[in-house]
């Protein structure tokens, strides 16, 4: 084993490489054509105030990287401006080929940090797979590769997603089209690797994103399995919000030197702010319709402890008649969850009832109110639950509904993540969780003669107006908290 003199000095050789590397790059690249940035299709600016989770940084660019073209073109048209502080610190270590052992906030760009140097990697004219990337849920399976389609779109790099509860034929076919890069759940691609049907003698690259889910005992030995059918020493980047012991041991066992990344200054995202409320069960769905009415919701995810509540609250909900409401768990056939999980994402519905099949790196940033209906067991569920609001720097608030049941693990879990879930007030202030235009961007949006105000109201608009899923009077609410939201712009 290396002694921590060796592994403190050899992280201090690497920084100094890269940093020297990186600004004669960027020398360079001042003195380069820029035209071509022009002509690209960069979509409406984001003008919401974000928190120094994303913001703190070290003011690098993504031309610093000495990225391909084509690969910044897709990072600029996907609207992403400038690296978050987990891709400055992963993004250079991984183009080195350095394994990396990454802890970081959910919803600060830990995807990006993977997916960019992974498609820097990649050699587009040669048919195999270069690339594996292996996520907990499918719907995590889904995002990711659709994340790695759109930033790799002038690349002509092959990407295919394969999980559990699909058609095993289907993606036997589509095997036999050259795949660069693999985005899977563990049990579809350790049956795909025994069958045979994937070549890896060509996979340099293994990603395990939430890996303290997939070092789980859901997932007990997969992963031994999916690096036995590896090359010898493949770059292995770890990425996690938390680390358990499962974590550690695996980074003894298949982890070659690692490059150690620590962003957890704490453990809740700054933007979150959380409150609980004291109710009886036979209280609760009462408490969350009055929830419903005061505040000002874009949308909200609400979480239930098993899938016969999710299916009972988003029945009560629908109920009420003024609310549209979705619901999903795993127990639901594949086609359907894909259908909810698309329509969510596309603004349809206002609502999303669902168990923690939902906790795990899904990137809904549209949503800045997370009620738990249940409260977890456990600080780990609780905080990748709180997680899905506030993403990316923004803001969003947890409302838990605690019994007296309950009242041992609120205190147990503020105590383990070291956090402060205050009693919920009779008015929230809407400062906490709707968004406001940074200092900075109100007068950039001035000079622009007000355009980004119009296009966030015009894009709030087009979202809330699919919502009636169940009735119009939803529409009419949304409508008008949508007005309400941007006249105090």
């Amino acid at each position: 084993m290396p002694q921590l003199s060796e592994i403190m000095a050899n992280k201090e050789n690497t920084e100094n490489h890269i940093s020297s590397r990186m600004e004669q790059i960027h020398i360079n690249d001042n003195n380069s054509d820029q035209s071509w940035k022009s002509k690209l299709k960069i979509p409406a600016k984001d003008h919401r105030y974000k928190t120094t989770d994303v913001t703190d940084t070290k003011g690098n660019e993504f031309e610093d990287y000495c990225l391909r073209r084509p690969l910044l073109m897709g990072i600029f048209e996907k609207g992403w401006e400038k690296p978050s502080p987990i891709q400055e610190a992963s993004i250079p270590i991984a183009l080195a080929g350095r394994d990396i052992l990454a802890r970081a906030k959910n919803g600060t760009g830990k995807t990006g940090a993977y997916t960019i140097p992974i498609l820097e990697r990649i050699d587009p004219e040669k048919n195999a797979l270069q690339a594996l990337i292996i996520v907990p849920t499918r719907e995590l399976a889904l995002q990711t590769s659709q994340i790695c389609i759109e930033l790799g779109k002038h690349l002509n790099v092959k990407v295919m997603v394969t999980t559990g509860g699909t058609n095993l034929k289907d993606d036997i076919v589509r095997l036999y089209d050259p795949v660069h890069i693999i985005v899977a759940t563990p049990g579809r691609i350790v049956d795909l690797m025994n069958k045979d049907l994937v070549k890896t003698t060509s996979c340099k690259i293994l990603v395990l994103d939430e890996a303290d889910k997939l070092l789980s005992q859901d997932f007990k030995g997969m992963l031994d399995s999916i690096i036995s059918f590896l090359p010898r020493e493949p770059q292995i980047l770890l990425y996690s919000a938390t680390f358990p012991l499962t974590v550690e041991e695996f980074m003894k066992k298949h982890l070659n030197n690692p490059y150690e990344i620590n962003l957890m200054d704490e453990l809740t995202l700054k933007g979150v702010t959380q409150y609980y409320a004291f109710v009886q069960e036979r209280q609760k769905v009462h408490c969350l319709n009055t929830l419903f009415s005061k505040l000002q919701i874009n949308q909200s995810i609400i979480f239930c402890n098993s899938t016969q509540r999710v299916e009972l609250l988003a029945k009560k909900i629908t109920e009420l008649g003024c609310y549209s409401c979705f619901y999903i768990h795993a127990r639901m056939d594949q086609q359907h969850r894909n259908r909810v999980f698309h329509d969510f994402r596309q603004g349809l519905g206002r609502n999303l009832v669902c168990s923690d099949l939902f906790t795990r790196g899904i990137d809904i940033q549209a949503v800045n109110v997370v009620i738990n209906f249940d409260f977890p067991k456990h600080a780990e569920t609780y905080l990748h639950r709180i997680g899905r609001s506030g993403r990316y720097g923004h803001l969003g608030i947890a409302i838990n509904l605690i019994t007296y049941d309950d009242r041992f693990s609120l205190h147990k879990i503020e105590q383990e993540l070291a956090t402060e879930i205050k009693p919920i007030p009779k008015v929230i202030n809407k400062e906490l969780y709707v968004a406001e235009f940074s200092p900075e961007n109100i007068e950039e949006q001035q000079q622009n003669g007000g355009g980004g105000e119009s296009k966030i109201h015009n894009n709030s608009n087009n979202m809330n107006s699919s919502g009636n899923v169940n009735n119009n009077n939803n529409n009419n609410n949304i409508s008008n908290t949508t007005s309400s939201n941007n006249n105090n712009k």
